[in-house]
């Protein structure tokens, strides 16, 4: 891998970035152009997911394309979807050589859209900062491969682990800058998803803010029984910024209409132990075209996710205050008697925010 490869990808890389929470049910790819050493055209998935990154960049190039290189974050597509493949889109324009982190698992890909570009004669590398991009569409990948998005969890906590006190209080327990570091999460995630128990208690909005005008997510609410605040934020905005709720299958029918009426999206999920099943919950929101979802809590949601081997990311906030034994847990009840047993993550960067310190857990290698 050339330096010069590497940094072109690199700034690919940057720009599919652009398009995280926005793209889906499409991978946030990005796309570099180069001719002669000078950048020519780029761009990246557009929200809704097209137009595709390669397309952006082409239009930018325009006739500076013919001979040119081009950088893409994952292989450009060669099937006919709503747009006509991209590789092909590559090859009409005259690039010479294409570089790609990575190749697609999508079956409808997998391959063919290199074989398409270099039985036009075009040269193609691979595998430049794979590693890089391989994370960064880690979600569609799991979408396409096991049918479900990912799943990055968050806990607020005190430094003993307990995200309320004793009567329910939790507003706020970390500062302003660990509040914003959130807002910027649900900023690269295609939805925001907390239980019923914390849309109850906490009534919560679950939008960006901070950010200026943004590309709002997808709201999840999971509640078994539909139990919810029918005068509260989320019911109010259903209609704004959607709402889509995750219920058990015996929520009531008229609970069912009147969210309906409100705007809002019904998700009907298995159950497991008397509550939403975790599995279910993660297949259903694949299902929908969900490629990344943040999980906000509560402690029962959060816990049961982690149960099922649903969760890939942590994003732990611990602020620099006590609460005690009577404070409500971050984690509602595993059932772990075994450390073996537990639910085991790899620490991949800590960083302060404020007064408060983040850590950052991916799903460990061994699990």
């Amino acid at each position: 891998m050339s330096r010069t490869d590497a940094h072109h990808m690199a700034h690919a890389l940057s720009l599919g970035r652009r398009g995280m929470g926005k793209c889906w049910p499409n991978p946030a790819v990005g796309c570099v152009i180069v001719r002669d050493g000078r950048i020519v055209g780029r761009g990246w998935t557009q929200p809704g997911g097209r137009p595709h990154a390669e397309t952006q960049a082409l239009a930018m190039a325009g006739q500076a394309a013919r001979g040119a290189t081009a950088y893409v974050t994952l292989e450009p597509c060669a099937h006919h979807g709503q747009t006509p493949p991209c590789a092909g889109a590559l090859i009409d324009a005259g690039v010479t050589r294409v570089v790609a982190s990575v190749s697609d698992s999508d079956p409808r890909v997998a391959g063919q859209g290199f074989d398409m570009l270099r039985g036009a004669g075009i040269e193609v590398t691979t595998g430049v900062l794979a590693e890089q991009a391989a994370q960064d569409h880690a979600g569609f990948f799991l979408k396409v491969e096991q049918g479900r998005p990912w799943l990055t969890l968050k806990l607020a906590m005190s430094l003993d682990g307990r995200i309320a006190t004793a009567t329910g209080e939790s507003q706020w327990i970390t500062g302003p800058l660990a509040r914003r570091a959130v807002h910027g999460l649900r900023n690269i995630h295609d939805a925001v998803m907390v239980g019923g128990g914390t849309a109850r208690a906490d009534d919560p909005s679950l939008t960006v803010r901070g950010f200026g005008a943004v590309h709002q997510p997808t709201r999840v609410i999971v509640s078994r029984f539909l139990d919810l605040p029918l005068m509260g934020q989320l019911a109010r905005t259903a209609k704004e910024v959607p709402v889509w709720i995750c219920h058990g299958p015996n929520a009531a029918p008229e609970l069912l209409r009147t969210w309906e009426g409100l705007g809002a999206r019904l998700i009907p999920c298995g159950l497991h132990g008397g509550r939403v099943a975790p599995v279910s919950l993660m297949t259903a929101l694949g299902q929908a075209g969900l490629t990344r979802v943040f999980c906000e809590g509560g402690g029962q949601l959060a816990a049961s996710l982690l149960a099922a081997d649903m969760v890939d990311e942590l994003h732990v906030f611990t602020a620099g205050l006590a609460l005690g034994a009577e404070g409500h847990p971050g984690l509602g009840a595993l059932g772990v008697e075994r450390l073996a047993a537990a639910p085991r993550f790899q620490l991949v960067d800590v960083s302060v925010e404020g007064e408060d310190i983040r850590h950052v857990w991916r799903r460990s290698a061994a699990s």
